[in-house]
């Protein structure tokens, strides 16, 4: 089987996505895992924002040319991991089940926007809302 090409496109000004996104290790048999500030000029912005996607509210998985977005995203990591460390285990255990995945994202989603605005960071605001660069 093929290894596949997997990027991950996420908001590295936000700790916790950072954070998440460092510590998180792809199965080797799956493929690699590059990973995307979503606030550089990468050509997969482009892609993202055509699909109307708001990087805003989630993070966004691709492989191959699929778009996974958000709890989608998230529980494709967890069933695609390596299972390596503690966190890597928790994280399949936690995110495996897409009910869980969809339930808790909105959490993870809403302590990213906490997070930006106690730093004074703005959004990225990829598909230009109003009232959505700042907070």
């Amino acid at each position: 089987m093929a290894k596949q090409q997997l990027s991950l496109v996420y908001d590295k000004q936000c700790p916790a996505c950072n954070y998440y996104c460092q510590l998180i290790r792809i199965n080797e048999t799956v493929g690699e895992l590059t990973l995307i500030d979503a606030r550089d000029d990468d050509p997969i912005m482009k892609k993202i924002t055509a699909q109307g996607l708001d990087i805003d509210q989630g993070m966004v998985l691709v492989i191959e040319d699929i778009l996974y977005y958000g709890s989608d995203a998230i529980q494709a990591l967890a069933l695609m991991s390596s299972r390596s460390g503690l966190f890597n285990q928790l994280n399949y255990q936690i995110f495996k089940h897409p009910v869980i995945a969809k339930n808790l994202y909105p959490l993870l989603r809403i302590s990213r926007n906490i997070l930006l605005k106690l730093l004074r960071k703005s959004k990225i605001n990829n598909l230009n809302l109003k009232n959505n660069q700042h907070f």
